[in-house]
């Protein structure tokens, strides 16, 4: 255990500068989700918020959209970001693959493709149903994204691996967009695939809460054999790791965390792509402060991004995927330049 006491003891390990992080990122995303609640296609004052707080009347229509609207739209596009950042950091830690992430590896593209069989063959299907069906989903895209990956000569590399989630995405994509159009179901699927929180409400809330904190709960207990794994596998098993162990836990919470963020909030890319980078840049190999500060920098990046989608074409919405896809497409092309040697 000596070395993985060394590891923890490096000069790249700084707690309090990860402290700092975690202060000043809830300060910001309290800052964010009053944004999120004030703007929109009708402008509320600050006043207005504090008194549907203290003072709510069912009579006031700026009370009514604050409370059935504006609140759960900001706490959904938390979540939802703390949710895909942490699942991303994850996959980089369990897999040592920079480029891993929910969107890149066909998690996300295997929910919606499975989501969009239940709402072609399922009219009726409850929220609770459809998060189901988004869990099983996001289990499938990675199975086959892994299954493609692993048919390669020379092993995965993490350029492999993205080409191969890119290819299943492709394909689930493809199939999802056939189903909607056989089944006349287009409208509803379109909302996933265009990812946003415009239509969250607190029934969609009230499933994201209880998910979302037992994946982080499960990602922190799993925090420091996760930085073990980081190491390498041979490494890890060499420190009495359990390697199977936590690939089957870790697995398990990438599933929960991303099925539930894809149920209520649909496609939104590159979010845990780009924000584990920058924490581990920031804080890091640690992933006891990674994980932490993914989730409150993802919620952070997520609030911020439904913000800038209110007010980029007012009153019109710009789907919140295309605001992240602005951001993480660059960071994806530099990431997969600099990992292209083993290709």
């Amino acid at each position: 255990m000596q070395a993985n006491h060394s590891i923890t003891k490096t000069k790249t390990y700084r707690p309090k500068t990860a402290v700092a992080v975690i202060v000043s990122g809830l300060c910001l995303l309290v800052l964010a989700m009053a944004s999120s609640i004030i703007y929109g296609a009708a402008n509320i004052k600050l006043s207005t918020i504090w008194e549907a707080f203290v003072h709510f009347d069912s009579s006031s229509t700026a009370h009514q959209i604050i409370q059935r609207l504006r609140m759960p739209r900001a706490v959904a596009a938390a979540l939802i970001g703390g949710s895909l950042a942490v699942s991303g950091a994850v996959m980089q830690g369990m897999t040592r693959n920079s480029l891993a992430s929910p969107s890149i590896m066909g998690v996300t593209a295997g929910a919606t493709f499975v989501m969009s069989i239940g709402l072609a063959f399922m009219e009726s299907a409850s929220n609770t149903t459809l998060m189901l069906l988004s869990f099983a989903g996001a289990g499938l895209g990675a199975g086959l994204v892994l299954l493609i990956g692993s048919l390669s000569k020379r092993g995965l590399t993490p350029v492999k691996l993205a080409l191969a989630g890119s290819a299943v995405t492709a394909l689930l994509s493809s199939i999802s967009s056939a189903i909607a159009i056989h089944f006349n179901v287009a409208k509803d699927i379109s909302f996933w695939y265009a990812g946003g929180v415009s239509g969250v409400q607190w029934v969609n809330v009230q499933l994201l809460i209880p998910v979302s904190i037992v994946g982080l709960l499960l990602a922190l207990g799993l925090s420091r054999s996760i930085t073990v794994m980081s190491l390498g596998e041979e490494v890890a098993t060499g420190l009495g790791q359990k390697t199977g162990i936590v690939k089957f836990l870790g697995t398990l919470l990438v599933l929960l965390l991303t099925g539930a963020a894809v149920a209520v909030g649909g496609t939104i890319g590159f979010v845990g792509l780009v924000i584990p980078h920058i924490v581990r840049f920031i804080v890091g190999p640690d992933y006891r402060l990674i994980i932490p500060c993914s989730a409150v920098m993802g919620a952070l990046l997520l609030v911020f991004a439904d913000v800038a989608a209110r007010m980029i074409n007012p009153p019109f919405e710009t789907p919140v995927g295309a605001i992240t896809a602005i951001i993480g497409v660059p960071f994806f092309l530099y990431l997969a330049r600099r990992e292209g040697r083993g290709l």
